[in-house]
């Protein structure tokens, strides 16, 4: 470990202890945050405060010192002046850039009207060991800022606040559908055959029982099992977990929303989500319908376009028609998709993302989707080839799958038997006889809606790749730690001014 530890601090760390200073003491004086000092400021000069965080910025003129000290709430200057801290002043130098403080002072103004808080005690709450990243610009490695988020959080404010948005539509998803009756519910990640959607899932073994299991690829089935027992309206908020490639709108573990409401259909669910929408703008965006994503500008206000699904194929396939076996077969080899051993529907829901889904701005709801490519929705009563489902799209990007769910347990054997006849080996389980068994004693027509969160914060704040909204995405392993040290020293020069 001392290998990775910046000499000079190491040193300072052991002055401290000489000095008799614990760097790590049990326990410091409790803080407020740094925005409740700054409110009403020009009232409240002269008060003593307490407020507690990372220093930044130092400046040292000889008798005078300043720094700014960042919590999670904001930041203040604070100052340092060597006649009211006499037991302080000879240690200053070993408490520096990056430390942890705590500071109890007075609020006051400089001589240029800066607010600031001047220190008449200074507790070191942590030492830190490593200077910070670069000292104006923040950390700018993009992997580095993934691989090393404890530091890209203090560092970048700009990646903070993407969290805290997360937070807070997560916490207004929760409000949403909780003022509609739903009830959260927990349902299991380990499950003993995976199904609610296709995806090659994450194996395990569970010892005791001498039993393969799965991490969920959804937990869809669980879900509508609630439905059965008389649980009405139920949502989840929960990982998902899907073996599978890395891109900027796939993490292999992300968040997701899935609800069901009994007594509703495809087109309640709708509704719903441009509730939701509406909700989110209305109380994370500050009323704000308008968001940037990809460098273009899009409205969220409802209602959102609507777009069938077997028109837009067509329309973007030279008028091809979805139901065309020789046609879709044709039109994949012109556009070098592969079709063997594939049933041709797959081969054409294949065209229709190769050629329409990049097309669609949005935010639109695409509707009717094939019975192949929908195992779990309910036919649409005009016509048995397609069912009763959507997904909504925002520049080319899936944000939600929703259907009128299949409540007939006869139809949805056959589902799942014809699903099998088409086996994939990494993508295809066994039949869910459970489930089926639950639908034979009964569940209630149903509407049903899947949001992947981690995008829904792409679209909200304008990231341009998953990463950016997931706390820890997963990445290739490195050995050691990519060094974030950009100076020789961790003290900003001295500025121009307080």
């Amino acid at each position: 470990m001392t290998d990775r530890i910046v000499p000079e601090r190491s040193a300072k760390l052991d002055r401290l202890r000489e000095a008799g200073m614990d760097p790590y003491p049990p326990r410091v004086p409790a803080p407020a945050s740094i925005a409740s000092c700054l409110e009403n400021f020009e009232a409240r000069e002269g008060e003593t405060v307490c407020v507690a965080g990372r220093m930044t910025q130092v400046r040292d003129f000889g008798k005078l010192r300043f720094s700014h000290l960042q919590d999670r709430s904001a930041s203040i200057q604070v100052g340092f002046q060597r006649d009211k801290l006499a037991e302080f002043w000879p240690n200053r130098k070993t408490i520096e850039s990056n430390d942890l403080v705590v500071i109890r002072g007075e609020l006051g103004v400089t001589q240029k009207g800066e607010r600031t808080i001047w220190a008449t005690e200074v507790t070191l709450a942590s030492k830190a060991l490593r200077h910070a990243p670069e000292k104006w610009h923040g950390l700018q490695d993009q992997e580095a800022r993934y691989r090393m988020r404890y530091v890209d959080l203090y560092a970048n404010l700009d990646a903070r606040d993407k969290f805290v948005l997360r937070s807070t539509v997560i916490r207004e998803i929760r409000r949403y559908f909780e003022s509609h009756e739903y009830m959260e519910v927990e349902t299991p990640i380990l499950h003993p055959i995976f199904g609610g959607a296709t995806a090659r899932p994450f194996e395990t073994h569970h010892n005791a029982l001498d039993m393969k299991l799965y991490l969920r690829i959804a937990p869809e089935l669980y879900l509508k099992r609630l439905l059965v027992g008389g649980l009405e309206r139920v949502y989840e908020i929960g990982r998902v977990f899907r073996n599978e490639g890395i891109s900027t709108r796939h993490n292999p573990e992300f968040t997701m929303l899935e609800s069901y409401e009994a007594y509703a259909d495809y087109r309640t669910i709708m509704e719903r989500v441009e509730g939701l929408f509406a909700h989110l703008c209305e109380t994370c965006l500050g009323g704000n319908t308008e968001v940037e994503f990809r460098e273009q500008k899009f409205d969220l206000k409802p209602p959102f376009e609507k777009a069938r699904y077997t028109e837009l194929f067509a329309k973007y396939n030279d008028g091809l028609d979805f139901f065309d076996e020789e046609g879709v077969l044709a039109r994949a080899k012109a556009l070098n998709i592969a079709t063997k051993d594939l049933p041709w529907e797959k081969v054409a829901n294949d065209i229709f993302e190769a050629t329409v889904e990049d097309e669609l701005d949005g935010p639109v709801f695409v509707y009717d989707y094939p019975v192949a490519v929908s195992p779990l929705a309910k036919k649409h009563p005009d016509d048995p080839r397609i069912t009763e489902r959507f997904e909504l799209f925002v520049c080319g990007m899936e944000l939600a799958n929703a259907f009128s769910e299949l409540n007939d347990p006869i139809d949805q054997e056959q589902r799942f038997e014809s699903q099998l006849a088409h086996k994939d080996d990494e993508t295809s389980s066994e039949m869910d006889v459970d489930y089926v068994t639950a639908l034979e004693f009964g569940m209630p027509p149903a509407g049903g809606l899947g949001i992947g969160i981690d995008r829904l914060l792409m679209l909200l704040s304008g990231s341009q790749s998953i990463r950016e909204v997931i706390l820890f995405p997963l990445l290739r392993r490195l050995q050691g730690t990519p060094n974030t040290d950009e100076s020789e020293n961790g003290e900003e020069p001295p500025a121009g001014g307080d």
